[in-house]
């Protein structure tokens, strides 16, 4: 059973004592498939060193994180633009809109997602989506640049019924993670009438660990959890969501 875990911070400082121990226990739970974010150009080293590490099992985006844009915010574009002309990537992301932090900066917000996303079209790479407190504002930016050409995933899907199906017109497939797991998660109450092809597995490590980890650590092996918390929701075995949400995040990523 291969499973894929479509969003995971594995450069994170929450790993720096046990990183290649936590990547061994993925690969143990089957979770041989592993798609690293980017946050901001601080990290872009490290990703690529873990990318040499493990070659076959690790894949990379590029991306400015909305949380991550400041006052040098076109100075990371333009890392996140050479970066891209450079080597070969899985995505572009993770970009989006975050007002739960900070609302000052919408516009900026609104500007590098745009602009990230018109980088996406240009190396025809789907997109990973973060967004926090603000889907209006994500589906706005994304209805002006839909199209055959815009597609991709939107990481840790948290919305309602209606919003998933909106997301879903503007061809991203739905990153599911821990909060499907949450008694207080909602989005348990909907997902079996959204058909398993939009469906992509995430863990989003080390943030939102699943039911029986909750406020802990998460880490990539944790992506089984989820596929077996899908397969009560689904109703079908969990062989069966690795293999479909599998072969979804090839559809997207292309790897």
């Amino acid at each position: 059973m291969i499973l894929t875990d479509t969003h995971t911070h594995l450069y994170s400082e929450e790993f720096s004592e046990d990183r290649d121990a936590m990547i061994q226990r993925a690969f143990d739970a089957g979770v041989t498939r592993l798609f690293v974010p980017s946050i901001d150009s601080s990290y872009t080293t490290q990703m690529y060193e873990l990318q040499a590490q493990y070659p076959d099992n690790i894949f990379l985006m590029m991306g400015l994180h909305p949380t991550y844009v400041k006052e040098n915010y076109k100075e990371e574009l333009a890392h996140v633009e050479e970066q891209l002309a450079t080597r070969k990537f899985a995505a572009v992301g993770e970009i989006g809109i975050d007002l739960f932090w900070d609302k000052t900066r919408l516009a900026e917000q609104q500007y590098a997602f745009k602009h990230q996303i018109q980088l996406a079209k240009k190396y025809k790479l789907p997109i990973n989506i973060h967004c926090r407190d603000a889907f209006d504002a994500v589906f706005e930016v994304l209805e002006s640049e839909k199209g055959d050409d815009l597609f991709g995933i939107f990481h840790c899907f948290t919305g309602d019924f209606d919003q998933a199906q909106k997301a879903i017109s503007y061809n991203m497939k739905l990153g599911i993670g821990g909060v499907a797991t949450f008694k207080n998660g909602k989005i348990d109450q909907f997902l079996a009438d959204i058909d398993l092809k939009h469906i992509v597995l995430e863990t989003d490590s080390p943030y939102l660990s699943p039911v029986p980890h909750r406020g802990k650590r998460n880490e990539s092996s944790y992506t089984l959890l989820v596929a077996e918390k899908l397969s009560v929701i689904y109703g079908v075995p969990v062989e069966e969501i690795a293999e479909i949400t599998t072969q979804n995040s090839k559809r997207v990523y292309g790897i």
